[in-house]
Parts: C-alpha cells; sequence; structure tokens
C-alpha cells in the first residue's frame, strides 16, 4: 500500500543527510504509520520538474544546498523569517495545491541557544559568511543587543555581511579571517566554516571561554569544539540545531504539537554514532 502523506529531503549532495533519520524518528514517536520521508538528489536545474511532478500525497520538503534560494520563485508565498536572509529550507504543500517556504534554521539557531541557557548576548563573534552566516546573523538581529563581528577571508565576504547586517537591523564589523582568534573574546561565537576551515584555532580557545555554537554535526566534536569543551565553555553543536529546525519542520508539515524532540536526538546521535 502506498503511503497516504509523503515529504523529503532535497539537495545536492544529499546523501549524507540526516534528515530522513529526523523526520523518520517522529512519525514513528507520534505514531504516524501511514507517513513516508525520503530523500532526493536534486539540483537547481532539475528543481521546477521535480515540484511539478508533486502528487496530492506530498506534504512537505525539506531543502538544503543549493535549493535554499534557487526555490524562491518557484513558490506561492514565503514567510518574513525566510524574506529577511533569502532562503527557504522548509516548503508546506497545502491540499489545495499552494507551496509556502520558509526557514525553520533561524529559529532552530535560537531554540538551540535557548536550550543551553543562551537568552541573550551584548556582543557576538561569526566565523566564516556563506548561508548560514546570513541566518546566524539574523538570529544575532533577535538576541544580540549590541556588535556582531563577523570574520571572514575576503573583501567580498566582507562587504556581503554587512550588507545583511544593514538588511537586518544589526551592527555588523567585519575582521580578516587572519584574526579570527580574537573572535573568542566575545560571549558568543558561531562558527559557520566548513570541516576542518576552524582545526588551527583550537589552540587559541581561552582558558575561560564563553558559548561556541559550532554548526557542524560531522566529524564531531570538532577540533574547536573539543578545545572549547576542555577548557570548560559551552559547546552547542550542529546536531542540536538541525533538531530543532527539524522539529519545526515536522510541526509544520504534519500539523502535530509538539514534535518529539528528544526521540529525534536520539535517533540522529545513534545515526551519527554508527557511521
Amino acid at each position: 500500500m502506498s503511503p497516504t502523506r509523503r515529504a523529503a529531503v532535497l539537495g545536492s549532495p544529499i546523501a549524507h543527510s540526516l534528515s530522513p533519520v529526523l523526520h523518520r524518528a517522529a512519525y514513528d514517536a507520534l505514531g504516524l504509520t501511514g507517513w513516508e520521508y525520503g530523500r532526493h538528489e536534486v539540483g537547481e536545474a532539475a528543481l521546477p520538474g521535480f515540484l511539478a511532478e508533486l502528487g496530492p500525497e506530498w506534504a512537505g520538503l525539506s531543502l538544503t544546498m543549493p535549493l535554499k534560494r534557487a526555490v524562491i520563485p518557484l513558490l506561492d508565498e514565503i514567510t518574513p523569517t525566510a524574506a529577511s536572509v533569502e532562503a527557504v529550507n522548509t516548503v508546506v504543500l497545502t491540499p489545495d495545491g499552494r507551496r509556502l517556504g520558509d526557514n525553520t534554521d533561524i529559529p532552530g539557531l535560537l531554540a538551540a541557544l535557548r536550550e543551553r541557557g543562551v537568552q541573550q548576548v551584548e556582543r557576538a563573534s561569526i566565523l566564516g559568511a556563506g548561508a548560514t552566516a546570513s541566518s546566524a546573523l539574523a538570529a544575532l538581529s533577535r538576541i544580540c543587543t549590541g556588535e556582531v563581528t563577523a570574520y571572514v577571508r575576503s573583501e567580498a565576504r566582507a562587504d556581503e555581511m554587512r550588507g545583511w547586517g544593514e538588511r537586518l537591523g544589526v551592527a555588523v564589523r567585519t575582521a580578516p579571517w587572519e584574526r579570527a582568534a580574537e573572535a573568542f573574546a566575545a560571549p558568543l561565537t558561531i562558527a559557520t566554516t566548513p570541516a576542518g576551515a576552524t582545526d588551527a584555532l583550537a589552540a587559541a580557545v581561552p582558558d575561560r571561554p564563553g558559548t561556541l555554537f559550532d554548526v557542524l554535526y560531522e566529524p564531531w566534536p570538532t577540533a574547536l569544539a573539543g578545545a572549547w569543551a576542555d577548557r570548560g565553555g559551552a559547546v552547542v553543536g550542529g546536531l542540536d540545531l538541525l533538531v530543532h529546525q527539524a522539529v519545526l519542520q515536522v510541526e509544520q508539515m504534519t500539523g502535530r504539537s509538539p514534535a518529539p524532540l528528544a526521540a529525534m536526538r536520539a535517533a540522529g546521535e545513534a545515526a551519527l554514532a554508527a557511521r
């Protein structure tokens, strides 16, 4: 028998995605036996055709790179949160055929920080300037009362981050990557860089660090996160972000709330341990 409802994660590459593990764990915990969550390798060029072929059994999609911006022209509506960073990671497909886009990365970042007791900071640092950095900046616009410093590798990236700051109403100062160790003086540092990019900074972690949010979840812990924890600092990891943003996706796609955070996190941890 075919499932009554379907959802999936799309992107390229996509084989590494933990989203199926998290969403399926939620379906099991919620008793949604008629739901299926898949994984599809889809690039920008193939996205319009993929969406056009979706039938009424489809409830929603999770999107990763390179689709978060490419999908926007294909949607009927996006939320203010998604519009603020021009990035959609969640598409809800309504029974009347509408495609509604949202960004759960931003509230997911905030929820992961709240879980570690970070409600507000007077200043913060961001390592990197990619798409995740803009989401981090959007999250900081809600909890940071002072300046955000972004450590970047090029003047073009610096201009981009200052532009996002103006758009989001955040005071953003930029500094070259060569000075990235200075980021650790802030009470909150968010690392948004690819695997290995911050390894050389591990030796620069101060004796009494604040909070580190490292958005990677594999490999884990990163060299930076390990050194941070060894010095007694609070560490928020990429799995925390992934789980919290997936919780919001499950709630939107299924209409069931609250989503089972603990069951989803446990499934994610088990999947990572088995890799």
